[in-house]
């Protein structure tokens, strides 16, 4: 099969199948694939560290607001995506996305030029970033839960993983060199202009997936017969009516709640830093945790899923990381929860994200298309306001602000409930991919 799609068994082919575990066939889409994550990572690391630079200025009070506003502000574009989606087939709606973000982007770019209010265009930006990195990664990871099967995503997803972390490895290095050079800012109108390259990507892996990887009955490209229904609350419905993707919702929720710890703590610590020294600050760390991810996801991440199975993969880094806080008790200091935030989020982009996203290739596609972005982006933006306000309310009430051992007790805790969630979600994908006759989970 493979050699009837993708040609010889070439030394080339023999070499990357040892490494990767990639078949002849699934070579080219495969390298696409990694090239345009690639290309959209590296364009969102170039303003992550700003955005999250921006955080030191303002207050928990004012971070929390910005956190609620960007909740709603998600709730309601996810809507709008479900309208779109359900009348505009999905491989137009990809290539659109993108550009949408890069006329936004150069739009706050001329607003700095003209003057503009700085306050509010900063605040405005902070939002729209965030906004950005769900819709940015959503998108993607539904368009890979298209195009590759399930039996091909345990293999593939982590070696297309490694694009992301590579990207976001060349990202923070632009910011790092030259934002004292030419201004944070003025990184804007070249992260917008990134987000156009993946165009005739799209175009080439939609060929690709009908001819080399034989996956034409995926449905990616619903056509007028597979339209999705044209309710546009209809991927809320499903989130609320599938144990499935509530399961996954909760995976997300603890996850969130672990990332606002460590926000809210390195926010306070960076305070006394100017901006562009906290963006450079932010993108040394990203650097080390997307160094880290490569070599993980390139040797650790594909292996751990075919052989010990999704729920290892799901249940690894939580497991890891409540070890990780009990050493944080044991010795709360600074350094040691920067070097517990690089491996937890190294964790996450080569293992639990890629593990995250094979779940809903076993889903059928209204599910996969309507409801994802909403436990993408609702769940995940929801969870950010209720753990942020949650958290200012423990540190006011509790003063667990000021000792990091409380702190790190409690999250070690809740790793280890995020672990059993992703150990039971992980034995149904086992339990699906086990049975090649088996029906997409449906709602």
């Amino acid at each position: 099969m493979a050699a009837e799609r993708g040609g010889s068994d070439s030394p080339r082919d023999r070499i990357v199948k040892a490494l990767a575990r990639i078949e002849a066939n699934e070579v080219q889409a495969t390298a696409l694939s990694f090239l345009m994550v690639f290309v959209l990572m590296a364009a969102y690391f170039m303003l992550r560290p700003v955005r999250d630079a921006m955080a030191s200025d303002w207050t928990r009070e004012e971070v929390g607001v910005l956190w609620t506003m960007t909740f709603f502000l998600s709730l309601i574009a996810v809507v709008l995506y479900g309208f779109l989606i359900s009348r505009i087939p999905f491989r137009r709606i990809v290539p659109r996305v993108y550009v949408f973000f890069s006329i936004t982007f150069l739009g706050f770019y001329t607003n700095t030029l003209i003057g503009s209010d700085a306050e509010i265009v900063r605040q405005a930006f902070y939002i729209w970033v965030s906004l950005f990195a769900l819709f940015n990664t959503s998108v993607f990871w539904s368009f890979m839960s298209g195009l590759f099967n399930k039996d091909q995503a345990p293999r593939l997803f982590s070696i297309i993983a490694i694009g992301a972390s590579a990207g976001a490895i060349a990202g923070p290095l632009v910011t790092t060199f030259f934002a004292d050079n030419i201004g944070a800012v003025n990184l804007m109108p070249v992260a917008a202009l990134m987000l156009l390259l993946p165009l005739p990507i799209i175009a080439r892996l939609e060929q690709l997936k009908v001819t080399e990887l034989g996956n034409a009955d995926l449905e990616a490209d619903l056509s007028e017969q597979q339209r999705l229904g044209k309710n546009p609350f209809s991927g809320i419905g499903i989130l609320f009516s599938n144990p499935f993707l509530m399961g996954i919702g909760l995976f997300i929720f603890l996850y969130v709640l672990m990332g606002t710890i460590f926000y809210q703590e390195l926010r306070e610590a960076l305070r006394p830093f100017e901006l562009d020294q906290r963006a450079q600050i932010q993108s040394g760390m990203d650097l080390a945790v997307n160094t880290i991810a490569v070599l993980t996801a390139t040797f650790v991440t594909g292996r751990i899923a075919t052989r010990f199975g999704m729920a290892t993969t799901l249940a690894l880094v939580p497991l890891l990381l409540a070890g990780g806080w009990l050493i944080v008790a044991a010795a709360p200091l600074l350094p040691v929860l920067i070097g517990l935030q690089v491996a937890r989020r190294a964790g996450n982009y080569a293992v639990t994200r890629p593990g995250r996203e094979m779940l809903f290739t076993i889903v059928d596609p209204e599910t996969r298309f309507k409801a994802k972005p909403v436990v993408d982006i609702v769940v995940y933006r929801g969870g950010d306001v209720v753990n942020v306000w949650f958290y200012n309310w423990l540190t006011a009430a509790w003063g667990l602000g000021l000792t990091l051992t409380g702190v790190a007790l409690i999250a070690a805790a809740l790793s280890v409930v995020w672990a059993l969630v992703g150990a039971k979600l992980g034995r149904r994908f086992d339990a699906e991919r086990a049975a090649p006759d088996a029906v997409p989970v449906e709602t």
